[in-house]
């Protein structure tokens, strides 16, 4: 986008073409998510740093969130591509009731999606009770933390891809089928090239999601250490025990969410440049 440049004029005032007013609520929204960020890092209790980030339990948490994290975003891309595509190329009968449908995560709390999984997956659940006769249970189980994570954070990948698949348009894979490429060779060679920059996005927000998430997975699979306790419900349990435990394992997450923004935006971010 060319907006900020058009609008800058010759004497370098940047708000050339805007009120200047707008500078206020601007500036107020970034200081309602900076303030308390920085408010949490100035009580980060930096001298037993070391020692609160490699106790047994935050290490459990957090190599178990980074496992279940990286497949559950691997269950999200294996999935929600395909279905990005479908949603921004493939006009059938009950699109808009599709696409709702897997938005639905985005706008549920986290305790409702839950919920939902328990329903589906339970012992007593839709499918629950058929896995139970093969003798396989899911809920409270790392299994259920994975499908709580994909399931809040498929949508951040679906929307993604979709939204770029629509803004590229066709045209490039109409040429290379036209050429003689199989529709197989025309996705693998063209589509996903082009749609590159945005599927990264795509990916890692949905693995920020997956880290970052909580309620589904504590209400599906519990919280059982090294096997169900992610580390943002370590963060919870040490916040009433170990207060300085919780905002030094919650450091951890931040440092994480800003290495995935910068490794998506960085370049653009350094450039100044949108």
């Amino acid at each position: 986008m060319r907006l900020a440049s058009e609008l800058r004029d010759p004497t370098g005032d940047i708000t050339a073409g805007l009120p200047r007013w707008i500078l206020v609520p601007a500036v107020a929204a970034v200081l309602l998510i900076a303030v308390p960020v920085l408010g949490m890092v100035a009580r980060v209790p930096w001298a037993d740093l070391p020692a609160l980030l490699t106790s047994e339990a935050a290490l459990a948490a957090l190599g178990l969130s980074l496992r279940t994290s990286a497949v559950a975003t691997l269950l999200c891309v294996v999935c929600g591509v395909p279905l990005g595509l479908v949603l921004a190329w493939v006009d059938f009968p009950g699109v808009r009731l599709v696409r709702t449908v897997v938005l639905l995560p985005l706008v549920l709390p986290p305790v409702v999606s839950g919920l939902a999984l328990l329903s589906t997956f339970g012992r007593r659940g839709l499918v629950g009770q058929q896995l139970q006769v093969l003798g396989v249970d899911v809920a409270f189980t790392t299994t259920a933390v994975v499908l709580a994570q994909a399931f809040v954070a498929m949508p951040f990948l679906v929307l993604s891809v979709e939204g770029a698949a629509r803004t590229t348009g066709r045209r490039h894979e109409v040429i290379a089928a036209t050429l003689g490429a199989r529709p197989t060779t025309v996705l693998r060679r063209v589509t996903l090239p082009l749609l590159g920059p945005a599927l990264g996005s795509g990916i890692a927000l949905a693995f920020a999601r997956c880290l970052g998430e909580f309620g589904a997975t504590l209400t599906f699979a519990g919280s059982l250490q090294g096997v169900t306790r992610t580390l943002p419900l370590e963060i919870y349990l040490q916040r009433e025990t170990d207060p300085d435990a919780a905002i030094a394992l919650s450091l951890i997450l931040i440092v994480l969410a800003a290495v995935l923004v910068l490794s998506t935006h960085g370049r653009r971010i350094w450039k100044g440049t949108r």
